[in-house]
């Protein structure tokens, strides 16, 4: 017998339905008929059939015409919403956001697993796993690990022994001893007062990524965690059964409390949840739906549970994620800028790098090389100012390698630490099953990542900071040769003014926004939490920048594509050509005036999939595998780089530009 979870104002009620072929009428009747039952004033109906409503899906709001049969549209623990004519919505409902998702309606359970040991995991295995692309299982090593550190804990409680978190209060509390009886409530308590956070819910990918870290972590077998508690997580992580968490609310020790206790709220079957058959819901019903449970604290399980660093390092591995994706895509946008201005390549010749051998500025030189050489890809544009009689190019374009190679350093700076803080156990006390001990530390304090991700927005910025400069280069005629605003009939039309100012108004957030939020600290936990990471906002803020980088370069990449135009039927080279092809497979030329905002959008996208780098890498690789000199071996992962040995190219200058 199929039934549906129904949400009528402000309760859920499970309405089962004898007959499948009966009508989506007949389910919201048969719902506010129960609604009604147990209202003393019969839920202000004056008689049930004669209400007035509709009825939508949770997940994506979607309107169910009330003369389907159920059976055609909905399918068995479909949730679904009653709207009442003249209600408003209730507050404490939290509608699914159509598109701000990958795991949506028509998301489908994966087939892939991948294995997780406390040990092993990285950053973009991370956000694969947020995206829904693979579920967990857990090695059978960590398995025996969490067991084993299980069985000391419980050994603990039996022996009446007092220590922290497992027969203590927390914090200012740690002298108060609780007694046995006392101890699966004191972990419940724990859980629910610390549930304290505000502001709007984590996505579901966030939602996801700080779940499956918090397995990992757990997974290492240092937290004291049962197994039975351990493996409901997992189950509700493959179900995508994800807690409400606020993003607003940690400080970055002791660990994200905040944060991690309303996930393990929503894994007690308390608050809200989602999934992508659900939209929100009440956990409870969440959970029931998927076949799942609530979990049951255990001694020091509320502990585990909710002290250590996750929020702070998953929202970091997407930051570095993205930021490593869109760090080399600026290489491309940079160098297809520098083509359509009429640049020199002379300012990348692989000597003047090796006096000056960072790894990054020889990296970004190199993609310069392996994109504009014009022994391997000849350029009409290039050949058209061949004897050109400018010195050398402004620091926009000639010093790409200089300002671009230090953001790549900086992210693999801060992609290791933020790896390193994947596998780490970071809560309090620690169970050393081997030792036969627990011992307190401060592996909890947010203060690694918290440090390396202000470092990271502070990097990244400069590539939006110096995309911004060539974007007015690309706008202004004195200074680009092109149509002012890249756009026939100036005056009439407008162009990219005002989306340059746009990228202006970025680049001045970003100001306000890399001022490093881990040089604060306050104290909390009376006096006892006496120094904080306030790592949390780092995060917060980090993806903030990466995201307007991101888009800063859109509008550069618009900018250089729509400056190609003005400079037919010449070509430039044969991979910035892909790109720009690439561009107008979502974008067409600008001709006239329109709507830009979906452009930019519609580019942003290209670079958030990292097309873009797909459509030039093969290109740069190709490159490098013609430039490495015999004696040295080819890595299969690493990006080779010219050696000092290697012979200085032709520049395609015969100018001293």
């Amino acid at each position: 017998m199929p039934r549906f979870t129904v949400h009528v104002r402000d309760e859920w009620l499970t309405v089962p339905c004898k007959d499948a072929s009966y009508t989506v009428q007949w389910l919201g009747v048969e719902a506010l008929r129960r609604y009604a039952k147990n209202k003393p004033d019969n839920g202000g109906f004056s008689s049930v059939k004669e209400v007035r409503f509709s009825v939508r899906r949770c997940q994506g709001q979607g309107l169910l015409d009330a003369d389907d049969t159920i059976e055609d549209v909905l399918e068995d623990n479909d949730f679904i919403e009653i709207v009442i004519e003249g209600d408003t919505m209730p507050q404490d409902f939290i509608p699914s956001q159509p598109g701000a998702s990958y795991l949506t309606s028509s998301y489908r359970e994966p087939d892939e697993y991948i294995f997780l040991d406390g040990n092993h995991l990285t950053s973009k295995d991370l956000v694969n796993l947020g995206k829904g692309l693979y579920k967990i299982k857990l090695t059978p090593e960590a398995d025996n690990r969490v067991a084993q550190s299980r069985e000391l804990l419980e050994n603990i409680v039996k022996e009446n022994k007092v220590v922290y978190g497992i027969t203590t209060g927390f914090g200012k509390f740690a002298r108060t001893v609780i007694p046995n009886s006392k101890l699966k409530e004191l972990q419940e308590n724990l859980v629910r007062s610390h549930s304290a956070g505000v502001g709007k819910p984590l996505s579901p990918e966030r939602s996801r990524m700080l779940l499956a870290l918090r397995i990992n972590v757990l997974a290492k077998g240092y937290s004291g965690i049962s197994p039975a508690t351990l493996h409901q997580m997992v189950e509700a992580f493959n179900a995508s059964c994800l807690s409400y968490v606020p993003e607003k609310g940690t400080v970055g020790a002791s660990g994200d409390l905040a944060p991690l206790s309303h996930l393990a709220l929503g894994l007690m079957g308390e608050g809200k949840m989602w999934s992508p058959k659900s939209g929100w819901a009440d956990a409870k019903y969440v959970l029931e739906a998927h076949g799942l449970s609530p979990i049951s604290l255990k001694p020091k399980e509320g502990l585990a549970l909710i002290n250590g660093t996750q929020m702070i390092t998953s929202l970091g591995a997407e930051a570095v994620e993205r930021a490593q994706a869109i760090a080399r895509q600026a290489d491309i946008i940079a160098a297809l800028t520098l083509e359509v201005l009429k640049g020199t390549t002379k300012a990348f010749d692989s000597d003047i790098h090796e006096l000056r051998p960072h790894p990054g500025q020889k990296e970004v030189a190199f993609r310069f090389r392996s994109l504009l050489d014009s022994d391997h890809h000849p350029s009409e544009i290039a050949e058209s100012h061949r004897f050109c009689d400018r010195v050398q190019d402004a620091y926009t374009l000639r010093c790409c390698p200089q300002v671009h190679g230090v953001v790549n350093d900086t992210i693999a700076f801060v992609k290791n630490i933020i790896n390193t803080e994947i596998n780490s156990a970071t809560d309090n006390p620690m169970v050393f099953a081997e030792r036969g001990e627990t011992i307190s530390g401060g592996n909890f304090h947010g203060e690694y990542p918290a440090k390396a991700l202000d470092y990271l927005a502070i990097g990244v910025h400069e590539l939006a900071s110096i995309s911004e400069r060539r974007i007015e280069r690309l706008c202004n005629p004195s200074l680009s040769e092109l149509p002012a605003f890249l756009v026939s009939e100036g005056g009439l039309n407008s162009g990219f003014m005002i989306a340059h100012c746009t990228a202006a108004a970025l680049v001045s957030e970003n100001k306000v926004l890399c001022h490093p939020s881990s040089v604060d600290s306050l104290s909390t936990s009376a006096a006892t939490e006496d120094h904080v990471s306030m790592g949390g906002w780092a995060a917060r803020k980090a993806l903030k920048v990466v995201e307007h980088v991101e888009k800063v370069l859109s509008i550069e990449l618009l900018a250089a594509c729509q400056a190609m135009e003005f400079l037919r039927p010449l070509r430039t080279t044969t991979p910035l050509e892909k790109v720009y092809d690439l561009v107008r497979v979502v974008v067409k030329p600008w001709v006239k005036d329109r709507f830009m905002a979906p452009d930019i959008e519609a580019v942003h996208r290209l670079l958030l999939d990292q097309k873009v780098w797909q459509v030039a890498h093969p290109y740069i690789e190709k490159y490098s595998l013609e430039h490495i000199p015999e004696s040295r071996p080819v890595s299969p992962t690493a990006f080779v780089l010219e050696s000092p040995a290697s012979p200085r190219k032709r520049v395609r200058h015969e100018c001293d530009h």
